[in-house]
């Protein structure tokens, strides 16, 4: 038996972080896991020790290194090959849950919808790079761009967040338009930390419990 995936997904400042935390010391005492089972946190770009080289050329803002779209949608995909094969494939074999800030998705919503790279063509990529590997449950945190942009308002941005608010509007839409085509549960993150946290928890036990 596999052990569980679990991603995270939704535009910059959204709170994925946080949650995977407050997930991540809830999870081991909650019954859920085998007693032989680790739990293992991730994040693309960047989950492997190639991807973290790939994060910084992806996330450089230098005005000099800024890559194609297409460039840019093919390191997204060589630090999602790396990740399956290196990281995310291996625990599950082992039976333990992974849990990934972000996923073959955000590819679709950024590059795809924010990108306006052919839709198709990105989902034939994926078919590739993520060698069988999909979400056993998707937690879609969900804001607006313009409190995504007051979130961050104190941060140094990369290059992905210099996009500006119409970017993020047509990559928040995406992220929309995915979430419904595949059933992922959608949560407010305008509501406290501690509810969202819950409703996630509430979640997982729903979905997993019986299945141990």
């Amino acid at each position: 038996m596999k052990g569980k995936f679990i991603v995270f997904e939704g535009i910059d400042g959204c709170g994925k972080t946080t949650q995977i935390e407050e997930l991540s010391k809830w999870l081991p005492n909650s019954g859920l896991l085998k007693t032989d089972s680790k739990l293992i946190t991730t994040r693309e770009p960047g989950g492997s020790l190639l991807g973290k080289k790939l994060r910084e050329m992806i996330l450089d803002n230098h005005k000099n290194n800024k890559p194609t779209s297409l460039a840019e949608l093919l390191l997204y995909s060589a630090d999602r090959a790396e990740h399956v094969s290196k990281i995310i494939s291996p625990a599950l074999k082992n039976n333990d849950w992974v849990i990934s800030d972000r996923f073959s998705d955000s590819t679709l919503a950024y590059q795809g919808y924010g990108r306006n790279i052919n839709l198709e063509i990105i989902k034939n990529i994926e078919s590739i790079v993520c060698q069988g590997e999909y979400p056993d449950l998707t937690f879609f945190l969900e804001i607006s761009p313009e409190e995504s942009i007051l979130r961050r308002k104190n941060d140094i941005p990369d290059r992905i967040e210099s996009e500006g608010i119409k970017f993020l509007e047509k990559v928040n839409e995406g992220f929309k338009l995915i979430a419904k085509e595949k059933n992922w549960k959608v949560i407010s993150a305008s509501q406290n930390i501690k509810t969202i946290s819950n409703q996630i928890k509430d979640t997982l036990l729903k979905n997993f419990s019986s299945k141990k």
